[in-house]
Order: structure tokens, then C-alpha cells, then sequence
């Protein structure tokens, strides 16, 4: 039996998805359930990817009965207030990779730096039964956060600022665009992004003049144009569209499902 356990956050979502459907597909699928499992849920249900939800306390009886041929991913998703408080970001996800390890020969964390709270995580949590892997370019660095991972890494990600002019860029993706408010909160832009006045003030005092529409190619998270076009018009943003890459999430996926071989 070969087990993948990934642990994400909610804002890898589409970028989960996509690679479940394309490479995963062989594999059975277990999803954690719970409160930051639902809207996956749906993503998956929609694109007719089979799945068993199970609690995260059941899931150990789940591969004592499964085929000792199988090959199992299970996905555990966590929620985006996380990052409003580092250490309890770091603590949650160290101890979703302890109990998760004793049933996983790999895991593999949808996340980046996050502010370097997971620039460690690897040597720090080598003594866990099973390797542990963070998404990373092709340099071997750890991507930056979730707009790096589909930029194509630093350099890719510092080259489209550049590109910006001096103007500040707020990037979107489909769930940056989904999430805005909650992201905008836990980001510290402000504790109350309900207050539109005080986000612009915010925005205005950083110096964004636009926002940057991310072309993933996804389309799971419906009304992408849409919520982008309001998102502009609230703050008095231009829209530009950027080309984004999977490239650097499809190699880590692929390269922690080969590790059974």
C-alpha cells in the first residue's frame, strides 16, 4: 500500500483539483471532512472525481481495510485564517503532519514560505515515519506563497512586478478572488475588510493602482471574471490579465505520487 496524505491550504484548492483529475485519478481518494472540506467537495463532485469523506479520526481503520495493493491519497484541508497567526499556522500544520505520518509513506504540503513560518519544515520534521515535501521551484527553494507557486517561482514572480511599473499589483487568482475579504484579513491588511473605506485607504497608502488577473486555466471556482471586474470597480483598480503556470504544483504532485515506484 502506498499512501500520499496532502496536507493544503484552502487556497490551493483549484490547483488540488486539477491535479486529483489529471493524476490522480487512479487512486483512491479520501477527503477529510470537516468544516474546510466542503467547498472541495463540491469542486471534486462536480468533475466526477470519486471520493470518500471521512473524519480524520477514522481514517487509520480506513487503511487497515483497505487492499494492501492500493494506492490512496488522502487530502486534508486547512483553513485560511491560519495565517493571520504565524505560530498557530506553524503548530497546525506540524501536528497534522505527526498524525498524519503513521498511516503515510509521503506528504506532501500544499503551501509556501507563508512568511518563512514553513521554511523548515522538512529538516524539522525529518524524524516523522515518512518524508515530508513542501512545494518547491525548480531550484530546490521553497516557493514563496500560493500567487508564487502558479507565477512560476521568485524570479518569475519578482519579473512580473517589474513588469507592473512602480504601480502596486494586487494578484488574483480564482480563490484569491473567491476569498478577498477573509484573505485581505488574514493577510493584516486590515482586521476589517467589511469596511471598504479603510481597505482603500489601506490600498491607496500601499500604493496599488491595479489588479492583476491570474490565467490559470481553472475554471472550478465559478464567476472568476466577474468577482475580479467588482473587485476593480470597489477599489478604482485597472484590470490586467498575467499568464500563470501549474508547472511547479504538477512536478511536486507528480514527483510525491512516484515515490511508490
Amino acid at each position: 500500500m502506498f499512501v500520499l496524505s496532502i496536507i493544503a491550504c484552502r487556497i490551493f484548492e483549484d490547483e488540488l483539483v486539477y491535479m486529483i483529475e489529471e493524476y490522480g485519478n487512479s487512486a483512491r481518494l479520501v477527503l477529510i471532512e470537516d468544516e474546510n472540506s466542503t467547498n472541495i467537495a463540491r469542486k471534486l463532485t462536480h468533475c466526477g472525481c470519486v471520493y470518500m469523506a471521512l473524519p480524520l479520526e477514522k481514517v487509520p481503520q480506513f487503511m487497515t481495510d483497505a487492499p494492501q495493493d492500493s494506492t490512496i491519497i488522502v487530502i486534508h484541508m486547512l483553513e485560511l485564517a491560519l495565517h493571520e497567526r504565524p505560530e498557530i499556522l506553524k503548530r497546525t500544520v506540524y501536528e497534522k503532519i505527526e498524525l498524519m505520518s503513521m498511516y503515510s509513506q509521503t506528504i506532501l504540503l500544499f503551501y509556501g514560505l507563508c512568511g518563512n513560518v514553513l521554511g523548515k519544515v522538512e529538516a524539522e520534521m525529518s524524524k516523522c515515519t515518512c518524508p515530508v515535501y513542501i512545494l518547491k521551484e525548480e531550484n530546490g527553494e521553497i516557493v514563496d506563497d500560493c500567487i508564487g507557486a502558479v507565477l512560476g517561482g521568485r524570479e518569475a514572480y519578482l519579473s512580473k512586478l517589474k513588469n507592473c511599473r512602480g504601480n502596486g499589483t494586487f494578484f488574483m487568482t480564482p480563490m484569491w478572488a473567491a476569498n478577498w475579504k477573509e484573505m485581505v484579513a488574514t493577510s493584516r491588511i486590515t482586521n476589517d475588510p467589511d469596511n471598504i473605506e479603510m481597505v482603500k485607504f489601506v490600498f491607496d497608502h500601499a500604493g496599488y493602482k491595479k489588479v492583476a488577473k491570474l490565467k490559470t486555466g481553472l475554471a472550478y471556482e465559478p464567476g472568476f471574471d466577474d468577482m475580479v471586474k467588482e473587485f476593480a470597480k470597489i477599489f478604482d483598480f485597472e484590470i490586467i490579465e498575467m499568464d500563470a503556470s501549474l508547472s511547479i504544483i504538477e512536478k511536486c504532485f507528480c514527483s510525491a505520487l512516484e515515490k511508490k515506484k
